[in-house]
């Protein structure tokens, strides 16, 4: 740990009266946790934490979360500052490195994940294997579990410069994968990157470019897109990338961790949620209905929920959800699109702004709530919003892998239980059971 304790717990066994004392450890930012590693050996107890709501699984230098105060730090830099004043890159550099990178660093990390960005043309072949009709993040779950067999020389985990290899490769390499999937799942020809654009440009264009005609960049949706990707960048130890770190903690190779990392990213209560919001949208239906439904939110015996509102971690404003906001509506204007649930999304938000029960409770329009109408609006289907997350959280995933493999302390994840099966009883045999 990087702080010597200095304060202590006392815990006391009121069965048995006997008593352990533990240290409490500080951190940077936020709660300070008690280190009750030694819990079992001197209490004989384990602690019990679904959902692990109030247990640290490890140490990290990475991004901080004040869900309380609606803040978001990466390195120490707020997300909105980041978002306006860099592009997604320079956030891959800092999440990696620790620190902005300089002009030279700066050329030289975008001259590498640039030219990274072609995956092997036997991928072709691997990838005509799945149904044209497969969803997207089936395709890309084996594309790139895949990459440990076409990229072998960059999986050994314990060579500094083959851990740096493999990160730039994912990071380069996951919008083509992510593009080829979107292509097959169409029915058109893949798109190959080209080295002339930035990175939000290039994705764009594989994804929606096509031979018969050229294809012509959009600033404000290329800037759209590249905030995107950096607002879902990171966000702590979340259910992804907690899935990361168990799988890295067993040796496994980062294709494969990263591969792990968006299976768990598919459910619809983690990378969904913008996916949910639409569908919601659809079940309003129109702006007539929007007080019905307003008013269905608030009876805690009806099952409707407004998707998009308020955040299991944030109690506050969700810091990402301003800077998507004026992305949204810079995006509409731009393409000015008559699309009814865009409308009706609109009149939403400001129903749900003014009305007093949500702003008391302070449930505002989070992160999800308007990507899934930008990316709508920018003409991806549902089923790509999740593997655009993918492509976003990817550098953060490997960040915190890559954080996990060089921590010293850092041993195979294995949580504890509560078992509340049977006990041990005695097998009998099968002529014998009535």
């Amino acid at each position: 740990m990087s702080n010597t304790p200095k304060k202590t717990v006392t815990i006391t066994d009121n069965a048995t009266g006997k008593s352990a004392e533990f240290p409490v450890i500080p951190g940077t930012l936020g709660p300070e946790v008690i280190d009750i590693r030694a819990l079992y050996p001197q209490l004989g107890y384990f602690t019990y934490d679904p959902g692990f709501m109030a247990t640290g699984s490890c140490e990290s230098t990475i991004t901080y979360i004040d869900g309380d105060e609606g803040v978001l730090l990466h390195r120490g830099y707020k997300i909105a500052d980041l978002a306006e004043q860099s592009d997604f890159l320079e956030v891959c550099y800092l999440l990696l490195n620790g620190e902005l990178p300089n002009a030279n660093e700066k050329q030289e990390f975008d001259h590498a994940i640039t030219y990274h960005t072609m995956v092997h043309e036997q991928m072709q072949f691997f990838l005509r294997g799945f149904r044209r009709d497969a969803h997207p993040m089936a395709v890309m779950c084996g594309l790139v579990g895949a990459m440990s067999a076409f990229y072998h020389d960059s999986t050994d985990i314990n060579d500094p410069h083959q851990r740096m290899i493999a990160a730039h490769r994912l990071i380069a390499k996951m919008p083509t994968l992510a593009a080829m999937a979107y292509k097959y799942s169409v029915g058109q020809p893949t798109v190959y990157p080209s080295n002339e654009l930035s990175y939000s440009e290039n994705f764009l264009r594989m994804l929606f470019a096509v031979p018969c005609e050229t294809w012509k960049n959009n600033p404000v949706l290329s800037r759209a897109m590249d905030r995107i990707l950096i607002l879902h960048a990171d966000h702590e130890q979340n259910a992804s990338t907690s899935t990361v770190r168990l799988s890295g903690s067993s040796g496994a190779n980062p294709f494969a961790c990263i591969a792990a990392g968006i299976a768990s990213l598919w459910g619809p209560a983690h990378g969904g949620a913008n996916e949910a919001v639409l569908t919601m949208l659809q079940q309003i239906g129109h702006k007539n209905n929007i007080p019905e439904f307003v008013k269905r939110a608030k009876d805690k015996n009806d099952s409707f929920r407004l998707m998009g509102f308020g955040h299991r971690v944030y109690k506050n404003y969700d810091p990402r959800a301003k800077v998507m906001q004026q992305t949204c509506y810079e995006v509409l204007e731009t393409l000015n699109i008559k699309d009814p649930l865009l409308d009706l999304a609109r009149e939403l938000e400001r129903v749900a702004l003014e009305d007093e029960y949500f702003v008391e409770r302070k449930l505002y329009p989070n992160v999800d709530f308007y990507s899934g109408i930008i990316l709508r609006a920018m003409g991806f289907p549902t089923s790509m919003f999740t593997v655009l997350f993918a492509v976003a959280r990817t550098v953060g995933w490997i960040s915190q892998w890559k954080e996990m493999i060089e921590d010293p302390g850092q041993k195979i994840g294995r949580p504890r239980q509560l078992y509340t099966g049977s006990a041990e009883r005695p097998f009998v045999p099968l002529a014998k059971r009535g």
